[in-house]
């Protein structure tokens, strides 16, 4: 993948206003709003878990959050770097790669974690479980000629909640 500038997707951009009101409330009200939504405008389903992602800019050294649906599996949190079906990776996966500290948030409980991207088997078996969280995703993948990674975030530390 080119580490050129990551760009949006048509996806994208047309949720931009409703992710960033999403990220706002998800931090005013501490997660109490937020974390369950309803995407079913969007092919998603009305119980749709999100957490806030944290990653630090691997160019700008500034921290960056973000909403993404998530799932939960063997005491392991997943999400999908999906970035809409793209064929480039999503801002928050590269700096993952870059190799900055990592944090997330559900509700209003946030944690420092590590994390690991699943092979063989395994990637397939949880690859098929978040199709079934949020079922765009089949379709994101087979518009894209590359493998979107699924990541997996164990929790190390609770920290403070996010603020803005």
């Amino acid at each position: 993948m080119s580490d050129g500038p990551v760009t949006m997707t048509e996806a994208e951009s047309s949720r931009l206003d409703w992710i960033g009101q999403h990220l706002d409330q998800y931090i005013r009200t501490d997660g109490k709003e937020g974390h369950i939504v309803d995407l079913t405008d969007i092919g998603g389903l009305d119980f749709t878990t999100c957490l806030l992602l944290r990653t630090t800019g691997r160019k700008s050294g500034q921290a960056r959050t973000l909403p993404l649906i998530y799932g939960d599996t063997g005491g392991e949190v997943v999400v999908i770097a999906s970035k809409g079906g793209a064929d480039i990776h999503p801002a928050w996966y590269l700096n993952m790669l870059g190799g900055g500290p990592v944090s997330f948030q559900i509700g209003g409980q946030a944690f420092e974690a590590t994390w690991r991207e699943p092979e063989g088997a395994e990637h397939d078996e949880i690859w098929a479980f978040m199709q079934k969280l949020y079922p765009p995703y089949t379709d994101y993948q087979a518009g894209t000629k590359r493998k979107i990674p699924i990541v997996m975030l164990k929790a190390t530390k609770a920290i403070d909640s996010f603020t803005a």
